[in-house]
């Protein structure tokens, strides 16, 4: 029973199995031919789609391609029209150089044609010319010819020579010219004083009113007062050791004589006599004196010095409101500190000239700003008169230009002394300035025997002109009254020497300031009632 039932279930499964690979089969041929019917409907599709795509794109092609040849040919047709174009117009061109190169040759024929014809022409009046020279010339000597026949019978008659009559002539001529020219000199000196002097006065008393400097002048030290004399031996030093590297050091001479608490210190160069002068103080209060420690000191007193000149120099420029100086320039300028002429400062009187110059400027309309800065430079040669050769005028002009100060400046500089002649009104300006504040009351002073001889000198320089009575210098050698003879002198020879004298005062003397010539003639007539 059981291997009935086995085998049933055996043949059942054998059964099943073939059953299962019965409609595998079956279902994978059903598949395959539907795969095939689908696959094959849509690929015969697909390739019928491309046929087509290639046909419609080879006709695109073939029309594209027309398209493209006919746009090239008309390009090319395009290309060719413009180049026959430009070549019709370049021949244009070449055929109209062409004929205007043949005008200018003609031009140049007809030219060259006149130039030889005017040429000829030329010629023909250069001969004439010359033969009319000749005659001219022949002329010439026969009238010289009686004009020295005339001369010989003019001299016979006379008495006199040539020369002596040609003198005679020319000395009436003068005569008579210098007296019409004195009445016309005196006549426009008139006219022009009434005019110019009361504007000038006011303008020059209002520029000294509002110059607020300092009347009296800073001198320059050149003595040092001691304790007690014998800090002179100590100065000395043994064997004069002490003194001797006092001088190497500060290059100047220091003088120890039997004038009591009191060294001098000599030498032409302010600023090391500053120097040395500061240095002698300091050892002096230090006690210690020796070669060691006076080079130290020197040393100190030389910074110290440096930096005092240019802090003078920039003061100077505040003062007068210049604020774009060079430095090396305002380090010049303060080095004038130590710097005086006639016992004047020069740096003082430099800003003083600044400040009235710009006064007087402002007063004029002129340039206030050159008026000023010239006013301020004109003596900055003095700083360096004494290292460098040369006037202190030149030297001005050479640092003015060495550090590029405007050319109006440098020629107020070269000129405030009249060296060269004046090209603007600023220039006067500063030349004014610098002689209101050089000769102003109290401003310079010179030695009592110095002043004497000027006085002689001015006075003798009078009394050498024919007809002078007597002659006086007055206002401490700012003026000269000179009385002459009326007999000899008339009121036109005086005004004229009166210019003769002034010249003459320019060439031979030396002096502060500007000096007036006043010419007196006086005539005087009496009688006696009887």
């Amino acid at each position: 029973m059981y291997n009935s039932v086995s085998m049933l279930c055996d043949a059942v499964a054998t059964a099943g199995a073939v059953a299962g690979v019965c409609a595998f089969v079956v279902g994978a041929l059903i598949g395959f031919f539907v795969y095939k019917f689908v696959v094959g409907k849509k690929i015969s599709k697909n390739k019928s789609s491309a046929l087509k795509i290639i046909e419609d794109a080879y006709a695109e092609a073939k029309s594209v391609k027309k398209e493209s040849l006919l746009e090239a040919k008309e390009e090319a047709q395009k290309i060719r029209d413009e180049a026959n174009n430009e070549a019709k117009e370049r021949r244009g061109e070449l055929q109209k150089q062409e004929e205007r190169l043949d005008q200018r040759e003609e031009y140049i024929t007809k030219k060259e044609q006149l130039l030889d014809s005017k040429s000829d022409q030329i010629e023909n009046e250069k001969q004439k010319l010359e033969n009319e020279k000749l005659k001219l010339n022949e002329k010439l000597e026969e009238q010289e010819q009686i004009k020295t026949q005339m001369l010989e019978k003019l001299e016979k008659i006379s008495g006199l020579s040539k020369k002596e009559a040609k003198d005679i002539l020319i000395e009436s001529i003068t005569d008579e010219a210098k007296k019409d020219a004195g009445a016309l000199v005196k006549q426009i000196e008139e006219e022009a004083k009434e005019n110019a002097e009361k504007n000038a006065k006011d303008i020059i008393v209002s520029a000294i009113q509002r110059c607020a400097t300092d009347l009296t002048s800073e001198m320059t030290v050149t003595s040092v007062a001691l304790p007690n004399d014998e800090m002179k031996g100590r100065i000395i030093g043994r064997e004069g050791r002490n003194i001797r590297s006092i001088e190497s050091a500060t290059g100047v001479e220091l003088i120890v004589d039997d004038t009591p608490e009191t060294i001098t210190i000599s030498s032409f160069d302010p600023f090391r006599r500053e120097i040395a002068r500061l240095a002698l103080e300091k050892l002096i209060v230090d006690g210690r004196i020796h070669p060691a420690r006076v080079e130290e000191v020197v040393e100190k007193a030389t910074i110290e010095v440096e930096k005092a000149v240019k802090e003078a120099g920039e003061n100077a420029c505040n003062e007068v409101q210049i604020y774009n100086l060079n430095s090396e320039l305002v380090k010049i300028l303060g080095r004038l500190k130590y710097r005086t002429s006639y016992g004047q400062n020069c740096l003082r009187h430099s800003v003083e000239t600044s400040i009235i110059a710009g006064l007087i400027a402002t007063e004029l309309g002129a340039n206030v700003a050159v008026a000023k800065r010239g006013g301020l430079l004109h003596d900055i040669g003095k700083a360096l008169d004494h290292e460098i050769e040369g006037t202190h005028v030149t030297i001005g002009v050479d640092l003015a230009k060495k550090y590029k100060e405007s050319e109006a400046v440098i020629h107020c500089i070269e000129a405030h002394h009249g060296n060269v002649p004046f090209h603007s009104i600023e220039a006067i300006i500063v030349q004014v300035a610098d002689a209101i504040s050089s000769t102003r009351p109290g401003a310079r002073r010179e030695s009592f025997e110095s002043y004497i001889k000027r006085l002689e000198q001015l006075e003798s320089i009078c009394n050498d002109f024919k007809g002078v009575e007597k002659s006086y210098a007055i206002q401490a050698g700012r003026e000269v009254r000179i009385i002459v003879k009326p007999e000899e002198i008339s009121d036109n020879d005086a005004m004229f020497m009166a210019k003769d004298i002034a010249k003459r005062i320019e060439n031979e003397m030396q002096y502060p300031g500007q000096i007036k010539v006043n010419v007196i003639r006086e005539s005087r007539f009496s009688d006696t009632a009887k």
